[in-house]
Parts: C-alpha cells; sequence; structure tokens
C-alpha cells in the first residue's frame, strides 16, 4: 500500500481518538467520584490492551473480563493490606499484593482470563485512582473503570473493523502486484 493510501489509516485512529475525548468530556460528569477530570486515560489502556489481546472479538472479551479481576485483585488488596497493618505493619501491603497475585498470575491456565497483561494493567489503573482521584470509593472506581475500559475496547474493535474495511477497499489487486514487482 503506497504511503498516500496508508496514511488514510493514521488519520481513521486519530479521528477516534479525537472522538474518544469527546465522549470523556461529555461523560466524566455522570461518573463517580464527582468533581473528576476525566478518565480517558483508561480507555486509551484498554483500546490498546485490545490490540496486545490480538485484535480481536475475543480478545476484547478476555481484555475486559481480566479487567474485572484486576479490579477485583485491587480491591482485594487494599482490604487485605488493611487488615493486615497492625499486625504485620510495614509489610502489609507487600503480604496483600504477593497474596493475590499468586492466583491472579493461576489465571494463566484459563480460556478466558489468562490475559495477565490486562489484569495488571487494570490494577495499576485502580490503584491510581483510588490513591490519586479525591473522594474515590471501591464501588464508585470500580463501576467508572470499567465503563472506561468497556469504552476503550470498543474503540479497539471499531479501530480494526474500519482499518479492515478501508485496507480492502484501498488494496486492490492491481496495487499488490505493483508492489511486488517493486520487491523483486
Amino acid at each position: 500500500m503506497s504511503f498516500k493510501k496508508f496514511i488514510i489509516i493514521p488519520i481513521i485512529v486519530a479521528s477516534l481518538a479525537f472522538t474518544i475525548q469527546i465522549v470523556d468530556q461529555l461523560l466524566h460528569a455522570s461518573v463517580p467520584p464527582l468533581g473528576n477530570s476525566g478518565f480517558g486515560w483508561i480507555a486509551f489502556q484498554s483500546w490498546a490492551l485490545y490490540f496486545v489481546a490480538g485484535g480481536t472479538v475475543n480478545g476484547g472479551i478476555k481484555t475486559f473480563l481480566s479487567y474485572l479481576v484486576g479490579i477485583g485483585a485491587s480491591i482485594a488488596i487494599m482490604i487485605i493490606g488493611k487488615s493486615a497493618g497492625d499486625g504485620l505493619g510495614f509489610f502489609a501491603f507487600p503480604f496483600a499484593v504477593g497474596l493475590v497475585v499468586v492466583p491472579c498470575m493461576c489465571l494463566e491456565r484459563t480460556k478466558w482470563l489468562d490475559f495477565i497483561p490486562a489484569i495488571f494493567v487494570a490494577s495499576g489503573a485502580f490503584f491510581a485512582f483510588m490513591n490519586y482521584i479525591p473522594g474515590a470509593d471501591y464501588t464508585g472506581a470500580a463501576i467508572t473503570e470499567t465503563l472506561y475500559a468497556l469504552i476503550g475496547i470498543i474503540y479497539g474493535f471499531v479501530t480494526v473493523t474500519l482499518r479492515t474495511a478501508y485496507e480492502k477497499k484501498a488494496t486492490s489487486n492491481k496495487e499488490i502486484e505493483t508492489e511486488k514487482e517493486t520487491l523483486v
């Protein structure tokens, strides 16, 4: 595919990124906690994970389910860490992380929850949410992160759909033959 035809693909992705920011600006005032500045960054993370998972519907499902596991794992870590705080002090949260990571890693052996990168990204996003967003609580953070993760995964699906349709239209057999001759 010539660069002249290829450049449309980055323009499509840029247009989608443009609209995801619009969605974030329209949506953020409606999700917890009140007064937040938006969570488009979570959508961008899950959008990227859609591609890491293979850019397929099944990969999107695995990404979403793994996001849910990551959120749950983060909540478990926070609850265990707080309850172990008196007895373990400094080591309460390291202990909680170690305890929760073992079963999360064992999910690698399952069919639908085996996308470990999404579990870790979701956990990191949840910890960031809880530590840096004033007024965040477990329920609100879980709802908001889940919603934005889903938005990103949908954008991943739309990206693949649009790119596939465009490439089919833009790449004719004649152009493929011309590129093959150029390589020889």
